[in-house]
């Protein structure tokens, strides 16, 4: 099973997000759930950085992607981070409607 967790600060903006496990879907190369989970946020990631420049700490090996905003954002990239951080939660959500069973999201405050 995949485990989302969306890291949300105090006043619920998203600080980052950590993705963990596989799905189990089909076999390695075909599931489309890791997939679909892998292009989502991986892109997410690379969207954040090339349209905002805000580059993320983001770690990620077989298995695993963290990654976390640094700890100042300019002010005028702020809404636009926080609307394609929003946007992946939306679009791991519609993952998790029709494949609950190898998804699961949670919100972690921090």
């Amino acid at each position: 099973m995949i485990i989302v967790s969306i890291l949300r600060r105090q006043d619920n903006g998203i600080a980052g997000f950590e993705v963990e496990g596989h799905a189990g879907y089909a076999k390695a190369g075909e599931d489309i759930v890791c997939a679909g989970v892998s292009a989502i946020t991986v892109g997410t990631v690379n969207s954040i950085e090339e349209l905002t420049a805000v580059v993320m700490d983001s770690r990620m090996k077989n298995g695993f992607l963290s990654a976390n905003l640094p700890s100042v954002v300019r002010p005028e990239a702020e809404e636009q981070v926080q609307l394609l951080l929003a946007s992946l939660v939306v679009m791991l959500k519609s993952i998790e409607e029709s494949y609950g069973k190898y998804i699961q999201i949670q919100d972690v405050i921090i």
